[in-house]
């Protein structure tokens, strides 16, 4: 499965658009988010993400989990959502 990580910086519709992409392609994407601003963004981008692919029929849904990553060599916890099609 496909991995995007998602900043407090990343542009939602930017995001949405990949996710959509890998959606289309693949049928599931899991995206990743360590911390409140990054995991807010992550959020928009599904929302919007649901908005482009409804037309053509496709319903996204979204697990969340935890998932536990290493950054500059220190251990976090990510939040982790997985988003398929229904």
């Amino acid at each position: 499965m496909e991995i995007l990580k998602v900043s407090s910086r990343s542009v939602p519709n930017s995001v949405a658009g990949a996710i959509a992409s890998v959606i289309r392609e693949n049928g599931s994407v899991e995206v990743q988010a360590v911390g409140a601003g990054a995991a807010n963004q992550a959020i928009k981008a599904i929302a919007i993400a649901r908005g482009y692919l409804a037309p053509v029929g496709t319903d996204l849904i979204c697990v969340p989990a935890f998932a536990n990553v290493v950054i500059d060599g220190e251990e976090r916890t990510a939040i982790k959502l997985i988003c398929e099609t229904r």
